[in-house]
């Protein structure tokens, strides 16, 4: 995870975290954090790289709408980042 950018790291927490990740519902929840609008261009080829580094995968729910899952691997890279992350936040307070 340490060759991902800030945004990149924010896709794969909101694609792990959504119950239906697809392009749109991703977008939303970045605009929302973000508050600014996130545009195609910046989205969509982020959400590639994390397909080739093996981190989510895409698929095709109709032939407009593609969804994203994350996988073993990239849950397994949240996770130890959380931990990492724990060394130097207390998330309990």
């Amino acid at each position: 995870m340490y060759d991902l950018t800030g945004f990149q790291r924010d896709l794969l927490y909101v694609v792990a975290g959504l119950d239906d990740p697809h392009g749109l519902a991703i977008k939303d929840e970045l605009e929302d954090y973000y508050e600014k609008e996130i545009h195609h261009g910046r989205l969509y080829p982020n959400l590639d790289t994390l397909v080739e580094k093996g981190l989510i995968e895409k698929s095709q729910r109709d032939r407009r709408t593609n969804e994203y899952t994350t996988t073993r691997r990239g849950t397994r890279e949240i996770e130890a980042r959380v931990e990492w992350e724990g060394q130097y936040v207390d998330h309990d307070s």
